[in-house]
């Protein structure tokens, strides 16, 4: 178990943790909450050990095995598939053993340098990689795409992979839901709670937590409190604690007040001053109950529009894609994913767009904002429509030298030279006091932007959004950076605002207060989806379950755990045009290559049942010596075979 006893944690001269005290036991999967700086990632820290404490107790199981997701970016042309199974340090330490063992003549280090590979799992290694990385929502086709060729997110979501790849018996997760959107969500909930061993998470995403964690751990004036429960149990606690802790000071408070009169009126008189005395040692003994410190609430809410257009927009059978690239050969086609839609978009609505990773979420959105021309097919606006977009990406939009309060006196420039002012305040003062609505106070309006956390820069994107009083908010993840406090106040705001709303978020518990109708954008289309988010949860469970096996019987198909004399596999020479002597050519080359596969996998199965006997030393090191060259081999026929087989199928 993990314990905690009087611990104090400090950064720099602030105090995060004192007198901290906590126990966490075996298989518990914890959630970590508290207003931010109030030391999550702290604690994180001397879990890790990249933090000791200054003061007390901690304890951790020394043999356990610790698994977290890297925080910087990877960079590096090693393919996916390879990336993640190299985060298997386990598998790792056994491989690093075999090459070891292989440059001695100790043949019972190297039998079992080779067994512990077996046990670590090596056969069956670039299976289990890959379900994780389909799992987050990757296609089959990028399984073997060099990490660097992915964009940012993509790529944390490859270092998730990774951590979750290696075995372990203590799981840190920070905010893993940063980069993922609802199917992969979905996906990710169904692992940790398979998962045996002990994990601790950060998150924002109540839904989330409720799924994953049966302990919450809250951070508190620099205490650790521990509640038996998902976070809406600890919701409920923590609310009855707080009014038994009001009342409780409320009634110590009444208590002090009569010690103090009594005190006052009698300390003078003889007759009373023992009395009195006994009463100001009383008043000093007395263990103070503190007054009631709740969170301080983030609210704030949208602007009446100037107008409502109903319908705000009508589509007539357009089609959604991208162009092509500026350096594309010329003629080539545009980049088609949803395709024919007509649907309109009704003043009031409020429209959640659900669909698999890929299907066209964000670029429905994305057209609808004008950041993309429709590849066909008319798109009608309603006069006066006034969009507010948030997008993914909208953080990366922000400038990082300029200020909050320099970003919203360009808007005033932008919405001016436009014409798109509509009543709103202008003056600099005005502007200050409406970044103050948005917690931007003091010195932080002119604080530079790429100095602020994640949280802070999409609040300040939302404060853009609203002071230009749109009627048609388009947000697309809107929560990746928003911490709960700000979450609820978005929900909130969004409820009471007149407009429409378009929301892609894989935040469930936005979805279900914000929306009353879903579209669903697959196979090209878009549809009403009939269902609630419970039935759409169902329906991603299953299409992840369809991947992962499918992904189990290509790897059954081909892997491998035996070993051959190495043969050397037939040369693949394919000629230049899909001539009849090509393809002859082709064929026969890939029935030698599945012959020598075949050959391969039968001589692999009687080494298997020789190496089950528990055979000499020896006999297991030169067994294994022959599986690591077959192996080898193995991978580059499969390459040919697919190959190969591609060529012949176009």
């Amino acid at each position: 178990m993990i314990t905690l006893k009087n611990v104090t944690l400090r950064r720099s001269a602030k105090v995060l943790l004192e007198g901290a005290s906590v126990t966490l036991n075996p298989g518990e999967k914890v959630g970590l909450v508290g207003r931010n700086g109030a030391g999550k990632s702290s604690l994180f820290a001397l879990l890790n050990g990249n933090l000791h404490e200054d003061a007390g107790e901690y304890y951790i199981p020394a043999q356990w095995r610790m698994g977290q997701v890297a925080q910087d970016m990877p960079e590096t042309e090693q393919g996916a598939t390879d990336f993640v199974v190299e985060g298997d340090t386990q598998l790792g330490a056994a491989r690093a053993e075999v090459t070891a063992a292989e440059a001695t003549e100790d043949y019972e280090r190297m039998a079992n340098a080779y067994t512990a590979l077996h046990d670590a799992g090596e056969y069956d290694a670039a299976a289990r990689a890959q379900a994780l990385i389909l799992g987050l929502g990757f296609k089959t086709t990028e399984l073997d795409k060099p990490v660097n060729s992915f964009s940012g997110g993509w790529r944390m979501r490859l270092q998730l992979a990774r951590a979750l790849m290696c075995p372990s018996d203590l799981l840190l997760l920070d905010e893993p839901t940063n980069h993922l959107d609802l199917d992969a969500l979905v996906w990710l909930e169904a692992w940790l709670k398979k998962y045996e061993g002990t994990m601790v998470v950060i998150s924002h995403d109540r839904e989330f937590l409720d799924a994953v964690t049966n302990v919450t751990l809250h951070i508190d004036m620099g205490k650790l409190v521990r509640y038996g429960g998902n976070y809406s149990k600890f919701e409920d606690m923590r609310a009855e604690q707080m009014e038994l802790q009001q009342n409780a000071f409320a009634k110590q408070q009444d208590k002090i007040a009569h010690l103090q009169k009594f005190i006052a009126r009698f300390k003078a008189k003889a007759s009373k001053a023992k009395q009195a005395q006994s009463r100001v040692k009383a008043l000093d003994r007395m263990e103070k109950i503190a007054p009631l410190m709740a969170e301080a609430e983030f609210t704030f809410e949208f602007k009446e529009p100037a107008n409502l257009p109903n319908p705000m927009l009508s589509m007539q059978g357009v089609s959604f894609g991208y162009p092509p690239p500026e350096d594309a050969p010329k003629g080539t086609p545009p980049t088609t994913i949803v395709h024919n839609v007509s649907k309109s978009v009704l003043a009031g609505q409020r429209i959640g767009i659900l669909g698999a990773n890929g299907q066209g979420k964000s670029t429905l959105v994305k057209t609808v904002a004008r950041d993309l021309a429709p590849l066909g097919g008319d798109v009608t606006e309603g006069k006066g429509l006034n969009i507010g977009y948030f997008a993914q990406q909208e953080l990366d939009v922000l400038r990082p030298d300029e200020s909050p309060l320099e970003h919203m006196i360009r808007l005033v420039r932008e919405m001016t030279a436009a014409g798109k002012i509509a009543g709103q305040q202008t003056r600099e003062q005005d502007l200050r006091s409406f970044l103050g609505t948005f917690n931007f106070s003091g010195d932080m309006v002119k604080q530079a932007v790429g100095s602020m956390s994640g949280g802070e820069k999409a609040r300040l994107v939302l404060c853009m959004i609203v002071w230009q009083r749109p009627n048609l908010l388009l947000l697309d993840e809107p929560t990746n950076h928003l911490d709960l406090a700000t979450r609820e106040a978005l929900a909130m705001a969004l409820n009471e605002f007149e407009g429409t709303v378009m929301l892609v978020s894989h935040d469930r518990a936005l979805l279900r207060s914000v929306c009353d109708e879903f579209w669903m954008v697959s196979r090209g289309g878009v549809e009403p989806f009939d269902g609630d988010l419970d039935d759409y949860q169902r329906y991603l469970l299953d299409e992840a379950k369809r991947q992962r096996e499918l992904v189990k019987e290509e790897a059954k198909a081909h892997a491998t755990q035996q070993a051959a004399p190495v043969v050397a596999a037939p040369a693949l020479t394919v000629k230049a045009g899909p001539s009849s002597d090509a393809i002859k050519k082709w064929k026969k080359e890939l029935s030698a290559v599945e012959t020598r596969m075949g050959v391969l996998n039968a001589e692999g199965a009687e080494l298997e049942a020789k190496l089950s006997t528990n055979p000499h030393p020896a006999e297991i090191a030169e067994a294994g010596k022959r599986l690591k060259a077959v192996n080898a081999e193995l991978q580059t026929l499969e390459e040919q075979w697919l190959e190969l087989t591609a060529l012949l199928e176009s």
